[in-house]
């Protein structure tokens, strides 16, 4: 597990709701500075924070864990890539996990018709 990738999806999405690290240890009742721990990596999240995170912010673990997903030994990036070009794509995976996160957060709109 890379806790650092964990910690950058955690922020990315809690940046992509305007919260502050203030805003999110209010929402799961922890400290501002366990959060930031989380975040950089340096302090390791429990499964049941990890969840308290995910509710809080409107997401599946799954999708913050998303950047951790082994995708080269699920088939879903080539073997025959270059690590550079493996990174790429992982980079572009979790881009898209992050606007799926962002649609997922957002009201359904009605039809005007």
């Amino acid at each position: 597990m890379d806790y650092a990738l964990l910690g950058k999806q955690i922020r990315r999405q809690r940046q992509n709701m305007g919260w502050t690290q203030e805003q999110l240890a209010e929402a799961i009742g922890v400290s501002t500075s366990f959060i930031g721990h989380i975040e950089r990596g340096t302090r390791k999240a429990s499964i049941d924070t990890l969840v308290e995170i995910a509710n809080a912010m409107q997401v599946s673990a799954d999708f913050l864990l998303g950047a951790n997903l082994s995708y080269v030994h699920a088939g879903m990036i080539p073997k025959h890539l270059t690590s550079s070009q493996k990174l790429v794509l992982q980079e572009i995976i979790g881009t898209l996990q992050e606007q799926i996160g962002k649609w997922d957060a957002q009201p359904e709109e009605e039809d005007a018709d």
